[in-house]
Order: structure tokens, then C-alpha cells, then sequence
């Protein structure tokens, strides 16, 4: 059992915390909202902290998910930020999902300090974290992320190492590409299911057993029908990883076509209001091209 530190109290990292708890780890949280923390000590054995500083003083593993780029930079070497209080030979996992640029940043900031890093994205949703069964695709030294496995093995179905500094977000990427055009597929098909006069429940129990078969089909399709948006990842926040995905395509030489436009899609989502409702919203924007002009 080891001494842990967890920043980003989200709906990925209070469960996230939670089961390392349970896992019988000593676990200390910070989070910029105060009450969260409060909430969290109140429902696991734990402790919280005022600042990131604060909370990982004595930790041997300090994990992170927060919202960006600039927020993980806070977190790490902003002012009572975690690095400058870690103890030589800790070790940092970001389960944050940003930039492979800032990753393999502060990794070198983490190198130059003795300290291990981790990149470590997770993919699962907020289902996952709260049942224990993310997929986590890890970047960074094999020694610091053999010490971490078993640890992070708390909150994962899979974890794997994939490379290097910056791997883990790479993989992540290509999470969210295929993401994108999955659920832009289903959106397609449930609506042309709908328009022909189908029955789309019966028509998505079937071809869901066969080789159109995904876990978004399986997840989402029943809300999709019912025009229900109200949970899942959230569309800001995929637009946020697919601009990384296509600002990292830009750099690597990778053509994303479909990437880019559902891009695009998800862009019109939020200008009808839909910045907050889950990616599976794709099938609205299709509805509204179909509402009769004013």
C-alpha cells in the first residue's frame, strides 16, 4: 500500500480517489473547489489539502486529472504547485488529456527535479472511473511505470504502456478520432433509421450483434433515440481533445478528414446551445437540418 496524493476532484477523480481508498491506499486530494474536497473526505476515509503542495508532501505517487494544459501547468509549477514539494523519486501521473507538447514539458521539469512521470490519459467515461474499469494508456520511462502500475491498477480494466514521454497522449488521440467518427456514424444510422420509418430499438438489437457492433452503440443508442444529452463526456470538452488530436496531426504529417469535420459538427452543437450535452448530441444537429424554415 503506498502514500498517495490525488488533484482533480472532477467527475473522473473523486471516483478515481475513491478506489484507491478502497484499494487501501493512503490517499490526501486537493481540489480548487473546497467543498468538493470537503464532500470527498465526507464519503471515503482520507484527507484533503489546501493546496497541490500541500497534498503531496511525503507521497510516493501524485496523480492529476484536470481540465487543460494551463490548468495541469498550475497544478505542477504554479505557485505551491506539486513539484516543488515532492520528495526525489516520486513519481507523477497525469490522467489529464492535453497536449503531447506540455506532457513531454513537464516531463523534463519532473526529469530535472528526481522525480518519475507518468502521462497516463484514461478512456471509459465517467461510467469507467465510477465502476473501476477505465482503459489507461500510459507514456514514460518503463521504471517509473512499472512502480505505478499496481497503484493505478485501483481505478483500470486495462493499463498499458505505450511509450515513451508523450506516448500515453498520443494513444488518447487516437481514442478520440475513432470516438468521433463512431458516434457521427451512429447518428447517421439512428436517423435514417428514424426518417425510414423504422423501429430504431429493434433495428440497433440486432445490428448492434453484428459487425456494427461498438460500445457507443450499445451505451448510447437508447438515449440517442429518446433526444436525451444530459450525461457523458461533454461536447466542450471533446472539442478541446480534438483540437489537440488535429493540432497534433498538423505537426506529425497525419491527414484527419473525418476528424476535422466532425470537428466542425460538434461546433455546431455548441452553437445551439449544446456545449454541456454529451458527444452523442451529434444526432440533434442532423434533427435541427431537418426542422422545417421558419
Amino acid at each position: 500500500m503506498a502514500k498517495v496524493a490525488f488533484l482533480g476532484l472532477g467527475v473522473m477523480g473523486f471516483p478515481m480517489a475513491g478506489h484507491l481508498v478502497a484499494a487501501g491506499h493512503d490517499v490526501t486530494v486537493y481540489n480548487r473547489t473546497g467543498a468538493k474536497a470537503k464532500e470527498w473526505v465526507a464519503r471515503h476515509r482520507g484527507r484533503s489539502a489546501p493546496t497541490p503542495g500541500a497534498a503531496v508532501e511525503g507521497a510516493e505517487f501524485v496523480m492529476a486529472c484536470v481540465g487543460n494544459d494551463d490548468d495541469l501547468r498550475a497544478i505542477c509549477t504554479g505557485p505551491e504547485g506539486a513539484f516543488g514539494a515532492m520528495h526525489r523519486g516520486a513519481v507523477f501521473v497525469d490522467h489529464t488529456t492535453v497536449s503531447a507538447r506540455v506532457t513531454r514539458e513537464l516531463h523534463d521539469r519532473a526529469t530535472g527535479l528526481a522525480l518519475g512521470f507518468v502521462d497516463a490519459p484514461v478512456s471509459g467515461g465517467q461510467a469507467g472511473a465510477e465502476n473501476g474499469a477505465l482503459s489507461v494508456m500510459c507514456g514514460g520511462e518503463e521504471d517509473a511505470y512499472a512502480r505505478v502500475e499496481p497503484v493505478i491498477a485501483a481505478y483500470a480494466r486495462i493499463c498499458r504502456r505505450i511509450g515513451g514521454p508523450g506516448a500515453g497522449q498520443l494513444a488518447k488521440m487516437v481514442n478520440q478520432i475513432c470516438i468521433a467518427g463512431l458516434v457521427q456514424g451512429l447518428s447517421e444510422g439512428i436517423h435514417f433509421a428514424q426518417k425510414a420509418g423504422l423501429d430504431g430499438r429493434a433495428v440497433v438489437e440486432v445490428i448492434s450483434q453484428g459487425a456494427a457492433g461498438s460500445w457507443q452503440m450499445v451505451n448510447r443508442y437508447e438515449t440517442m433515440l429518446e433526444d436525451r444529452f444530459d450525461f457523458g463526456f461533454a461536447v466542450d470538452w471533446m472539442r478541446k481533445d480534438l483540437g489537440i488530436c488535429l493540432e497534433a496531426a498538423d505537426e506529425n504529417g497525419a491527414s484527419l478528414p473525418m476528424t476535422a469535420l466532425v470537428d466542425q459538427f460538434y461546433k455546431d452543437v455548441q452553437n445551439m446551445g449544446g456545449g454541456r450535452w454529451d458527444t452523442s448530441s451529434l444526432i440533434r444537429r442532423l434533427r435541427a437540418l431537418d426542422a422545417p424554415m421558419e
